[in-house]
C-alpha cells in the first residue's frame, strides 16, 4: 500500500481549542455502534513533554476503549474523533463554545464513521477537519 493510500482523510488547520480531556477520561459514545461509554487510552498525533498526561479536544482522533455496550466491543481498542467538549473554547469570531458532555464516534482507519447516524449536535470544528463525519450527523453547531 503506497504512502498516500495510508493517508487519513484529514482536510484544513486544526484551530487552537482548549483541550478538556486527558487519556482515561470517559465519554458518550454518540452513534449507533452499540458502545455506550468510551475511554480514551491515547491521543494521535500528541507532541508533548515526556511524562505528561496527552490530552484531546474536538477534532482530535482518540484511541478509545468501550467500557459499555455491546458485548462484542467490550474491552477492545478503536479509533474515536472527538465532537462535543464540556470545557469551553473559544473561535476565531470571539464566540466561546460549551457542550453539556464529552461525546466521541467510533471511526475507522481513515476516519469514516463506523455508524450510520449521530445523536445529538456535532462541533463545527470536528466536521472541518474530518468532511466524512458530515455525511452522517443532523445537527452541526
Amino acid at each position: 500500500m503506497s504512502k498516500v493510500a495510508r493517508r487519513r482523510k484529514v482536510e484544513g488547520v486544526k484551530p487552537k481549542i482548549s483541550r478538556g480531556l486527558p487519556v482515561r477520561a470517559r465519554l458518550k459514545c454518540v452513534d449507533n455502534t452499540g458502545a455506550k461509554l468510551l475511554m480514551i487510552i491515547g491521543v494521535h498525533g500528541y507532541k508533548g513533554r515526556k511524562d505528561r498526561i496527552p490530552t484531546a479536544s474536538v477534532g482530535d482522533m482518540v484511541s478509545v476503549v468501550v467500557k459499555k455496550g455491546r458485548y462484542d466491543l467490550m474491552h477492545k481498542p478503536f479509533k474515536a474523533i472527538i465532537v462535543r467538549q464540556r470545557m469551553p473554547y473559544r473561535r476565531k469570531n470571539g464566540q466561546w463554545v460549551v457542550f453539556e458532555d464529552n461525546a466521541a464516534v467510533l471511526v475507522n482507519d481513515d476516519g469514516t464513521p463506523r455508524g450510520s447516524e449521530f445523536r445529538g449536535p456535532i462541533a463545527k470544528e470536528a466536521i472541518e477537519r474530518w468532511p466524512s463525519l458530515s455525511v452522517v450527523s443532523a445537527q452541526v453547531v
